[in-house]
């Protein structure tokens, strides 16, 4: 565990004991999932305090701009983060009394925004889609902040050597111990490259004959870089907090002995089927370590003893890979194609995955429900399964802004009845024709309701088709 710091905190008082817990991480087997002829271990990152091996670092690069006096009392600590690390900054500023800003991209999940701004951090969305040199960068804009403010200090995690040296003097020592000294490789991924550099060099000393495995998204340049010496031009992927489009300063890839590409979809499917057998609850990088892991036990032909990590807590992901929904938008579910506008439905009724209302219920419940599914409008199905009408916010708003009284009068009062219903065997431009007339599309086979398409699906639907 990496000792707090001896300084008194900044605020005078003593700071939370929560911050001790940071470390010392549990270390359980697999022994549900195939491994091949190997023992696979997974240590337990989500059980730091925020949910990820990046409170470590974040203590210690904290600590240690203390200890040189880049951060004073009174100072902002700046960082451009995919969103674990920043969580660990924003724990520990708020326990030592430091403002906090966070440069955080835009693809990251709403978990991590909104988990962040509740410790009380100041949050700045980047754009996702440039690369480094562009003004809009996550990080150049960190490191530009950083200059802006007086008493800011950049903490510059994927340049910064307290990063690498949190591994170094903890995570590896645990592993070492908690592994009996009998360990033949490890699997890491590269987000910063901190927990590769910092094992690498313990290990060297301890273990020189350890096997450092590198598990990379499809899209990150890292991989190929291990495999040809070669920078390729990066891609794009939806897994968060591992691969880079660039070769972080502390990343020692020399401590590489060889690498596995694991694609979105393995990564999501791999991690969803950890918590279904082994019940460990794992973020969207874990789905990828644990990919590469399984890939290099299976191909192992005599037994050995391979550690990876549970990098961070799937509570982060419920909104993304555990929501079904959201796979099946981003074209990773698994519902078989009907070859028609049925493929576009992302709720489907049958199923019961479509918040609806009766024509007898309240507005009032109506504007409950809506609220609660982040929806603006819902379809009105009457006992008999059958779409009788549609109701909107604007629809409630008609009916209630001179009265409020009116939030109890029934859904059938207020309600669109003129329905543009669509088979399943129309066409694309059947649907947008309803699109052109303000209106959403109801898919009905026959009297059966099946479900809503709205702009939205059609989107996610010609989104999936590029090659």
């Amino acid at each position: 565990m990496i000792e707090l710091s001896t300084l008194p905190p900044v605020t005078g008082t003593k700071p939370p004991a929560i911050l001790s817990l940071i470390g010392d991480t549990p270390l359980v087997e697999i022994t549900r999932m195939d491994t091949g002829p190997c023992q696979l271990f997974v240590k337990l990152e989500n059980q730091n305090p925020t949910g990820s091996i990046k409170d470590r670092v974040a203590l210690a690069m904290v600590e240690a701009a203390e200890r040189d006096g880049k951060l004073e009392p009174g100072g902002t600590i700046i960082e451009a983060t995919a969103g674990n690390t920043g969580l660990g900054l924003a724990l520990i500023a708020g326990a030592k009394g430091y403002r906090i800003i966070l440069v955080i991209p835009d693809k990251m999940s709403q978990e991590k925004i909104a988990h962040v701004r509740a410790l009380g951090a100041e949050v700045r969305l980047a754009r996702s889609d440039v690369t480094r040199g562009h003004p809009e960068y996550y990080q150049d804009v960190a490191a530009r902040l950083a200059e802006e403010i007086p008493g800011g200090f950049y903490v510059n995690q994927f340049g910064n050597p307290a990063n690498p040296l949190a591994h170094e003097r903890g995570t590896g020592p645990e592993i070492w111990e908690q592994m009996g000294h009998h360990l033949d490789a490890v699997v890491v991924g590269v987000g910063s490259g901190g927990t590769l550099t910092g094992l690498g060099r313990f290990f060297e000393r301890v273990q020189p004959n350890l096997e450092m495995i590198l598990a990379d998204p499809t899209g990150s340049i890292l991989y190929e870089w291990v495999k040809t010496g070669k920078l390729e031009e990066a891609g794009s992927w939806a897994v968060e907090g591992i691969g880079e489009d660039f070769i972080p300063d502390i990343a020692d890839m020399s401590y590489v002995t060889d690498a596995f590409e694991i694609d979105d979809a393995e990564s999501f499917d791999v991690a969803r089927e950890l918590l279904r057998k082994e019940g460990i609850l794992g973020g969207s990088s874990t789905g990828t370590l644990l990919a590469g892991a399984l890939r290099y036990c299976r191909q192992q032909t005599k037994k050995k003893r391979v550690v990876t990590f549970v990098c961070d807590t799937g509570n982060k992901y419920l909104s993304k890979m555990f929501n079904d929904f959201w796979m099946a938008e981003q074209g990773f579910g698994r519902r078989p194609s009907q070859g028609d506008l049925s493929d576009l439905i992302s709720h489907r009724y049958e199923a019961g995955e479509v918040i609806s209302v009766g024509p007898n219920d309240t507005l009032l419940t109506a504007v409950k429900r809506m609220r609660t599914a982040d929806v603006s409008q819902v379809p009105v199905v009457d006992e008999s399964g059958r779409a009788v009408g549609i109701l909107d916010e604007s629809d409630v708003l008609v009916k209630v802004h001179h009265e409020p009284d009116h939030f109890n009068h029934t859904v059938k009062t207020a309600m669109t009845d003129r329905l543009e219903t669509l088979s399943p065997g129309a066409k694309i431009s059947d649907l947008l024709g309803v699109f052109d007339r303000g209106r959403v599309a109801i898919v009905m086979d026959g009297n059966i309701f099946l479900g809503l398409i709205t702009r939205s699906d059609l989107l996610s639907y010609l989104r999936r088709q590029m090659p």
